[in-house]
């Protein structure tokens, strides 16, 4: 028998190594294979999709008048309470009208005064015509009487003289009646300003909207298109809807805008239940340089007040369609280091991430660019636990809630 010593020590260490690496392939032949991960799948597919621009807008009033007397005076009555709904030629104020219905009376009074004068200056004027033309025949006949010597010259100029008086007398007759005519012209628009004043004494909505805070009480008194209003209204049917979109689509809003209207609908944050169409009538003139963005207006009915000014609302502006477009569940994509990704099911039930191009996102969409193909399938819940090559076992949305960590 051969001694330990005699054992080379290249042997022994052999010997050693050999026993050290079959202890680990029992220990890893051991150790279980994970278990699949319990997913949800969905395939990719080819589509025609509505091409829509989602955007947060404003509600606008179209629009909003500032009430104001247009006369001094006493607030007398107030017609409505704040916050109601008006219609276009409603009574909302009444100004004390006394002071003037008296200038219409005295006006009405010179009116009166200025005609029983023309009346009298026509008068006089036709008695001095007719006087004039008496003093024109003595005149004549006396001076041709005076050629033939039958009678004196003094009394032909006397006569001339007589009707020469006349003739200025007619004269100053047709002025006084030129002065009276310009009076009673003044009288008579003193008349219609006093009538007018009392017209706006009486204040009526210039539109049917709905009235704000009431500025003025009855009581006081109101200045002529004083600093404040006495009452703000806005007209909220028909409506407008402001919102942005991004300068890129500009070109196509534009080329679809000379074609046909653009139609929008709107939802009210606080109701996403219910949508109002409008279409859209106005495009800014200018791209705001600090967002990139232009400013468009819609109009919306809004007949029943659903919409209120100064509300935010989602805008969804329909720009036509795409097609051939592959389109993913929005819950595929994810978030990731190197840009937007979705695991994609491999032949052997493994998955693989794979970063994508993003386009624009639907309702509950997403349309890619660029990744994936129709037909691949993609996970769409459960990537939580997914790893590079994890192993996935398919199964009902509703299954997962209770396996996700």
């Amino acid at each position: 028998m051969f001694s330990r010593s005699h054992i080379p020590a290249c042997l022994i260490l052999l010997m050693a190594w050999l026993l050290t690496t079959s202890c680990k392939t029992e220990k890893a032949a051991a150790r279980p294979a994970p278990p699949p991960v319990p997913v949800s799948l969905a395939q990719a597919s080819q589509q025609t999709v509505p091409f829509h621009l989602r955007m947060v807008g404003t509600v606008e009033a179209s629009p909003i008048v500032q009430v104001k007397s247009q006369v001094a005076g006493e607030l007398l009555k107030v017609h409505f309470t704040e916050g109601q709904n008006v219609k276009k030629g409603d009574l909302l104020f009444e100004i004390d009208s006394r002071p003037y219905r008296e200038a219409l009376r005295q006006a009405e009074a010179a009116v009166a005064r200025d005609r029983a004068q023309l009346r009298q200056a026509e008068a006089v004027l036709a008695r001095d015509q007719a006087q004039l033309k008496n003093s024109e025949a003595e005149a004549a006949r006396f001076g041709q009487l005076a050629k033939e010597g039958i009678a004196s010259r003094s009394q032909a100029d006397q006569l001339g003289t007589t009707a020469e008086v006349g003739r200025e007398s007619v004269r100053a007759d047709q002025a006084a009646i030129e002065s009276t005519r310009a009076a009673l012209e003044t009288d008579l628009a003193a008349v219609d300003k006093a009538k007018l004043d009392i017209s706006y004494c009486s204040i009526f909505s210039p539109l049917s909207g709905r009235t704000g805070n009431l500025l003025v009480n009855a009581g006081n008194l109101v200045k002529v298109n004083g600093d404040s209003p006495l009452v703000v209204i806005h007209q909220v049917s028909p409506i407008y809807v402001n919102f942005n979109v991004p300068e890129q689509q500009l070109g196509t809003v534009r080329r679809l805008q000379a074609q046909r209207t653009l139609p929008v609908r709107v939802i009210a944050q606080t109701d996403a239940q219910r949508a109002v169409s409008g279409e859209v009538r106005v495009v800014d003139n200018t791209i705001d340089p600090t967002t990139g963005t232009i400013r468009l207006k819609a109009q919306v009915q809004n007949a029943d007040g659903f919409l209120w000014p100064g509300q935010f609302v989602n805008v969804i502006l329909n720009l036509g369609t795409t097609r051939n477009a592959t389109v993913v569940p929005a819950e595929a994509v994810q978030s990731g280091q190197n840009g937007d990704f979705v695991y994609v099911v491999k032949s052997d039930q493994t998955v693989e991430p794979r970063v994508i191009q993003a386009g624009r996102a639907l309702e509950r969409t997403m349309i890619i660019e660029k990744g994936i193909a129709p037909g691949e399938t993609v996970v769409i819940d459960g990537q939580l636990r997914l790893f590079p090559g994890a192993r996935i076992k398919p199964v009902d949305p509703r299954k997962i809630e209770g396996t996700k960590l």
